[in-house]
């Protein structure tokens, strides 16, 4: 179906060049004499680019054009046409040389391996493949040609260079030359993207996760695949590790390293020959890196890894062609809030502290309060406010907004653990939200305590006033004793 490589291009070269030495050696014609090379006529090279199909079509290799209606095309791939100087086809002499030359031919040095046989090379003629992925090249002089891909978009692994003659014989009758030549290089599309993984997570230090999904090439040899993640400052690494979707098992050591370069905070998982060689072989699954971190400092952190598919990847520039595919970024944010301790006409109260929930019912039962730097409780200044920072946004989680009402969605709650002197603690826990708003206005949350027994002053023994009520029962009791003594009398004299 395709000449993707010399290999099958070469294979209808070779049955040329060798009929044609055959016919020289004997120098016998055939019954019906094969029409000669007009090295005077000009032909084309028609490439058609498409997306290699996962099972082989067994379509024709031959230069002829073929059915591509079940082949998904590739627009916007460039090509590049040079031809091979001082090789003749209309000479046996200048078959022979091509055909020698196809011995030594290597894709993955072309030039090199062309002025290693004592070639040169022409001036390049670039073509980009249409929408129907067709990149024509015409008036081509007779000659042997080198066809390179020579501009591709990220992730996409390009066909290997191939070389090509104009004419070959014509496969359908072969007593006659084809000057039209088409060839179809196949490209593997890889593509790739990234999840965080952040929703059971509220304080700094708690592990996210994120994790790097990508293609694997459909080619026979991957010559090269890793996968980098270069972390946001505000993240701490913890550990990174790979697996195939599908379940196959790998192994750190045995198929894959990972790397992890401390001065730009960046880990790197890269696959070993053996671990290549298991995903030429699956190629029909995908590879999976979870990267293991934490959080040090909020902020709305976003971040992005590169998938590089093959070896030409590894020196390419992130996103751009031929280079490594960059993933949509990903983000996960962190942030804080400040209240502010006041009376009941809004004056500033020190001395109270707060410990801080994720939930309600830990509030209520004061179980699991959220740790922050170590502490659990957390003192009003003497202005009266308190920062609380390092806690999730509460409308943010895995990537992603979450509305009210959502499992996703984090309300906090403060609890009171001390009031101020001369004030009640709170009855009940107080909500409250981080969000980029919390984390950048200055009073979010104003908490107003009560005075002592709501205000009212309560009896006090030795007090003034007891002392008063005392004075004034004694008096009384006195008063009692004197109308008792003065109604003792009374009777006494009525006798």
């Amino acid at each position: 179906m395709s000449i993707s490589s010399p290999r099958g291009l070469w294979k209808t070269a070779a049955a040329t060049i060798a009929g044609a030495v055959l016919a020289v050696s004997f120098s016998v014609a055939p019954a019906s004499a094969a029409p000669l090379v007009d090295g005077d006529q000009t032909g084309s090279i028609t490439v058609h680019k498409f997306e290699r199909p996962t099972t082989p079509t067994g379509l024709p290799n031959n230069g002829t054009e073929v059915d591509t209606s079940t082949l998904t095309a590739l627009a916007g791939i460039e090509f590049t046409v040079q031809q091979v100087n001082a090789i003749d086809l209309s000479t046996n002499a200048g078959w022979d040389a091509a055909h020698n030359l196809s011995s030594v031919f290597t894709p993955a040095n072309p030039e090199g391996s062309i002025a290693g046989a004592g070639f040169t090379l022409g001036t390049g003629q670039a073509q980009t493949t249409d929408a129907a992925g067709t990149a024509a090249f015409a008036n081509l002089p007779v000659g042997l040609y080198l066809v390179s891909e020579t501009g591709y978009p990220a992730g996409v692994t390009p066909s290997a260079p191939f070389l090509v003659s104009v004419p070959l014989t014509d496969p359908d009758n072969k007593d006659n030359w084809i000057y039209d030549v088409h060839v179809y290089p196949k490209n593997s599309i890889t593509g790739a993207e990234k999840t965080v993984t952040d929703a059971p997570d509220v304080k700094l230090g708690d592990q996210i996760d994120f994790t790097i999904t990508g293609d694997i090439p459909n080619e026979a040899v991957i010559d090269g695949y890793k996968i980098v993640d270069a972390l946001d400052t505000k993240l701490t690494y913890l550990d990174a590790s790979a697996t195939l979707v599908d379940g196959t098992v790998i192994t750190e050591g045995m198929h894959y390293t990972v790397e992890f370069d401390a001065n730009t905070n960046t880990v790197s998982v890269i696959f070993t020959p053996a671990g290549r060689a298991v995903l030429a072989a699956h190629n029909g699954t995908r590879v999976q890196v979870v990267v293991n971190t934490s959080v040090n400092t909020i902020g709305e952190i976003e971040n992005e890894a590169l998938v590089y598919p093959n070896l030409g990847s590894f020196t390419g520039t992130p996103g751009q062609p031929g280079g490594p595919i960059v993933t949509p970024p990903v983000v996960t944010k962190w942030g804080e809030m400040t209240l502010q301790k006041v009376n009941e006409n809004g004056a500033a109260l020190a001395g109270a502290s707060f410990s801080v929930y994720a939930n309600q019912a830990d509030a209520q039962a004061g179980t699991n309060p959220i740790a922050l730097n170590g502490q659990t409780i957390f003192t009003v200044a003497a202005d009266g406010t308190l920062t609380i920072s390092g806690l999730r946004y509460s409308d943010w989680a895995n990537g992603a907004a979450v509305a009210p009402g959502s499992a996703d969605y984090r309300t906090y709650y403060l609890v009171e653990t001390t009031a101020p002197a001369g004030f009640e603690l709170l009855a009940e826990p107080v909500s409250f939200l981080i969000n980029s708003t919390s984390t950048t206005v200055g009073v979010d949350v104003q908490v107003k305590n009560i005075p002592s027994n709501g205000g009212f002053e309560l009896p006090l023994t030795g007090g003034a006033g007891t002392g008063l009520l005392y004075a004034a029962g004694a008096l009384l009791v006195v008063g009692a004793g004197l109308l008792l003594v003065r109604s003792r009398r009374s009777t006494t004299n009525n006798q």
